[in-house]
């Protein structure tokens, strides 16, 4: 026996794993003929100390010289899951199954990377037989209740979560499993007995006070939720996971924001190997809007680059959502292309419930077929809540008495200060009160009533405000109302819950104004465009479009007003230099569009370029930048970077040109440019999203500045250099020219809004 295989033994036996891995791996190394024993033992040692590239690397040698051996088969398999690699863990678990196909130990894990592969019929047929083999494990009913629950067999899947715990009352894992399907299905009255007899079978056990937070927060009782959480924090200060789950509850509230910060900072310092709370704290630092606001957006990006360096896969979509968020706000674009994919985070994001993201992606289509498959992401997200919502239907009240006024809904929790409260705000100071009542709905967590909000309310039948309520009790509340049209104004974005629209509490139903892309629900009829703002293709949208007659927005009264004051003169006559500029959010921003600035840049010798963002106050989003810019020979000094949040207006007194962004433009931006006399020069593409800038600006009488080629737009960007004159008039004149177009006939667009509903909803008059 090799003195090396011996003195490895002594190694295992005394606790020392890392010295015997490096005398197994010299033997194996020195003679590759080794008893399967000596396999067996470096891949459970491996295994062990998360080595698991090593692992598979050896899993696969060992596999080679041993192929009927079913442990070193089934090690393999386990690292390969581990790993990410789900097919190929699958094949060799299919392979250790030909071989022993009454083997517990291969099928139990088989199973669980068909679950992962969310393959639930195939894990149904797997785990089935190992809960007839094995009736008293209460293990594998719980793996059998997942299979279930992936193809919507909630009813089953709750059996056999029971039958697990009736079968061990200490399996943990399966009365949080219970009580998170009822949540799931809105039963959030029978979520909180289980976990009560589950804290009755287990007293006082973290994992399931834990569960009980988490099921408080996820049905929207927040207050309770705190309270729970504080009374526990009193008693054991210096559990990781009640700061964790305290700072994301306060974080439900922007308002409590830094508060939130202290706890998750407190987790991450209880438990710095915890990866669940570095990115909570990291999402939370990103959110963070107050104080140092750069200084927030730094720390978050050097959390982010950390979780990188030691979960380079990043496969939890949940973990990949946060850190791709954070590299995007501060252009991390190297760090940004080393993630998943467009195709592969999409999916991934979409499968697991994330719509919110997916607005991200928008900025990142580059062909026809990411348009395409932009589009599949969001019907995944779309398929799987109509499929939750059909499980707990709504009760749906009788139809009203023909004759009646049109009861119009509209969903969202922005109809305050807010963009989408401005732009929407004509339709209620315009009210078409002899046929249409008007409802409002919305889940604002801030607690307070603002200017705006007062207006639209004051026009409203119903403004009803639930921020509490999970979105099947949403949906039943419209539909208590018995409306003839719901439209949603923003998709999932913050305190939406667009979800609502699932359960088809109106049975018309449309988007508008807030997210520039289908949502992805089949029960969402309509989306609300105009001539200018329709896909070039009918494939690139799900829902039918609704067209306006001239436009889909309007400029409400108390965003685009006199207070904005426009500085007489040229920029340029002030600074010596031409200054292009723009304020769209870094998620609009991609290596094409930088590289298509920096190129208008070369073109206008001297011109300086102004980043008019909030995050021009983190050192990380500045450096980043000019790095990108530097690469197209573009001086540091000619990047100005204008740090405001809130107070933008002002600051296009000190622009000549806007330079909107591609794929995705402008909205809110290209119309406040504009209002400040700033002309903006647009890219136009084939979806909705791609052309939002241009029926802004072809409705403020300057077409000729959304083209669509990026040569078309350096050259319309020099010709506006050159014509001095033109930008002058514009800075003197253009605020009219909106005013007198279809953007400023406020007034007009309610009535065509008015017309076009009541047509939808009663085409025969």
């Amino acid at each position: 026996m090799d003195h090396r295989l011996a003195a490895a033994d002594a190694a295992l036996q005394a606790g020392r794993g890392t010295e015997a891995i490096a005398l197994l791996i010299a033997v194996l190394e020195a003679d590759a003929d080794q008893d399967v024993s000596v396999y067996r033992v470096l891949l459970q040692q491996l295994y062990q100390a998360d080595r698991l590239e090593d692992g598979a690397r050896w899993g696969e040698i060992a596999a080679r010289r041993h192929p009927r051996d079913v442990d070193v088969l089934n090690l393999l398999a386990v690292t390969l899951r581990r790993l990410r690699r789900l097919p190929q863990a699958l094949e060799t678990l299919s392979q250790a199954a030909k071989l022993a196909p009454n083997n517990p130990q291969v099928q139990s894990n088989r199973g669980n990377v068909l679950l992962e592969l969310r393959q639930g019929a195939r894990a149904e047929a797997v785990l089935a037989r190992l809960v007839r083999a094995e009736p008293r494990n209460g293990e594998y009913p719980r793996q059998l209740g997942h299979a279930f629950r992936l193809q919507g067999k909630q009813p089953a899947a709750a059996f056999r979560f029971r039958q697990a715990v009736a079968l061990d009352a200490a399996n943990v894992g399966a009365w949080v499993d219970l009580s998170g399907l009822l949540v799931e299905d809105h039963d959030e009255a029978g979520a909180e007995a289980a976990l009560d007899a589950a804290l009755a079978a287990n007293p006082g056990h973290p994992r399931l006070l834990e569960a009980r937070a988490v099921a408080l927060r996820r049905a929207g009782d927040f207050a309770r939720c705190e309270a729970f959480l504080t009374e526990l924090l009193a008693r054991t200060p210096g559990a990781g996971w009640l700061h964790f789950q305290l700072g994301g509850v306060l974080g439900e509230n922007d308002g409590e924001r830094e508060r939130a910060n202290l706890h998750l900072r407190r987790a991450v310092e209880l438990e710095p190997g915890n990866l669940n709370f570095t990115v909570a704290l990291i999402e939370s630092l990103e959110r963070t809007r107050s104080g140092d606001e750069g200084g927030h957006l730094d720390e978050a990006y050097e959390l982010a680059r950390g979780v990188r360096a030691r979960t380079p896969e990043l496969v939890n979509p949940g973990h990949l959502k946060v850190i791709f968020e954070t590299l995007v706000r501060v252009c991390a674009f190297d760090e940004v292309a080393a993630l998943p994919d467009f195709k592969a985070r999409g999916r991934a994001w979409a499968e697991s419930g994330r719509h919110a993201p997916l607005l991200r992606q928008l900025a990142h289509v580059q062909t026809l077929e990411d348009r395409h498959e932009l589009l599949e992401q969001h019907r995944i997200w779309g398929r799987d809540v109509a499929a939750r919502a059909a499980r707990a239907p709504i009760r749906k009240p009788a139809r009203r008495t023909a004759g009646a006024r049109i009861r119009l809904g509209f969903l969202s929790s922005d109809l305050r200060d807010h963009p989408v409260g401005y732009f929407a705000l004509p339709l209620f100071e315009h009210a078409d009160a002899e046929r249409f009542e008007l409802f409002c709905y919305s889940f604002f967590k801030g607690g307070y009533v603002d200017p705006t909000q007062a207006l639209i309310a004051q026009a409203c039948a119903a403004y009803r405000v639930a921020p509490s309520a999970n979105a099947r009790d949403a949906a039943q509340m419209i539909a208590d109302d018995q409306l003839d049209m719901l439209i949603e104004l923003g998709g999932s974005t913050d305190m939406n819950k667009v979800e609502v629209m699932a359960w088809r509490p109106a049975p018309i139903q449309a988007s508008w104004l807030g997210y520039p892309h289908s949502v992805g629900l089949a029960a969402i009829d309509y989306l609300i465009c105009d001539p200018l703002t329709a896909p070039t293709r009918r494939d690139l949208l799900i829902e039918t479009p609704l067209t306006m007659p001239k436009s889909w927005i309007a400029l409400g009264r108390m965003a685009f007003s006199e207070d904005h004051a426009i500085t007489p003169g040229l920029p340029q006559d002030r600074t010596g230099a031409v200054t292009f500029g723009t304020a769209n959010h870094p998620h609009k921003y991609n290596r094409a569009t930088i590289a298509l600035w920096a190129q208008v840049m070369r073109a206008a010798p001297g011109s300086r370029f102004m980043f008019i963002r909030p995050e021009a106050a983190a050192t990380n989003f500045r450096q980043n930048l000019l790095a990108e810019f530097a690469t197209h020979s573009i001086e540091a000094e000619r990047i100005v970077f204008h740090p405001v949040r809130g107070a933008h207006m002002a600051v296009y007194n000190e622009v000549d040109i806007s330079l909107d962004t591609a794929p995705l433009t402008g909205g809110t931006t290209t119309t406040e440019s504009l209002w400040m006399g700033v002309p903006v020069l647009s890219l136009v593409g084939e979806a909705l999203f791609e052309r939002l800038s241009y029926s802004i600006l072809a409705n403020s009488g300057l077409a000729d500045l959304a083209v669509e080629t990026p040569a078309d737009y350096v050259r319309i960007a020099i010709d506006l250099v050159a014509d001095r004159g033109r930008r002058l008039r514009l800075r003197q004149t253009l605020r009219q020219q909106m005013r007198a177009g279809p953007l400023g006939r406020s007034e007009q667009f309610a009535t065509d809004f008015y017309d076009l509903m009541a047509k939808t909803v009663r085409p025969n008059g």
